[in-house]
């Protein structure tokens, strides 16, 4: 059986690659072309990762009232218009289809994000779990609680002004 030499360099070439596309910090380089220097490669691309910054995922939409950064939004079935969503509304509007990434008039484009990380307005608290307000386009830690009213978890707080979006539907209270 034939034994062969692993291409470490090569190997240590497309991680620096890689890397450097990635914008990861070198700190182990030079690195070796031998075992060590492939293991200070792995490493270094391994602490790279969680400098990514979260990807935020959203939809540019029409308002059919105005908004504000931040805001809590759903689509209204008629004609695809975002407005604020509440918790005491009608089912549709406690449906947060995501929060408004900037402040926006009447008939004007908002950018609706519905994934990531929203950088909040105000204050909030690093890992409590948020649900629509029955304050139109709020959010609160407390859970509305009365018949009637939907409860809509909508996210928790990332930072004190990250708010990481975890969209859930709504449940009726009877």
């Amino acid at each position: 059986m034939s034994r062969y030499e692993p291409n470490i360099g090569g190997a240590i070439d497309i991680l620096i690659d890689i890397m450097t596309a990635n914008g990861f910090t070198l700190t182990r380089q030079p690195y070796d072309h031998n075992y060590r220097g492939l293991v200070e490669a792995l490493i270094d691309l391994k602490d790279g990762f969680p400098t990514f910054a979260p990807e935020r995922v959203g939809f540019d939409a029409t308002t059919f009232e105005a908004v504000a950064d931040g805001d809590a939004l759903y689509m209204r079935s008629s004609d695809g218009k975002v407005g604020k969503a509440q918790a005491d509304g009608t089912l549709d509007e406690a449906v947060v289809v995501g929060f408004a990434d900037d402040a926006a008039a009447i008939d004007a484009t908002v950018k609706v994000l519905v994934a990531g990380l929203l950088d909040y307005p105000s204050a909030i608290d690093p890992g409590d779990v948020y649900f629509l307000s029955t304050t139109a386009g709020e959010i609160s830690t407390t859970a509305p609680s009365t018949a009637g009213q939907y409860v809509t978890r909508v996210g928790e707080g990332a930072t004190t002004s990250n708010f990481s979006i975890q969209l859930e539907p709504p449940i009726l209270l009877s």
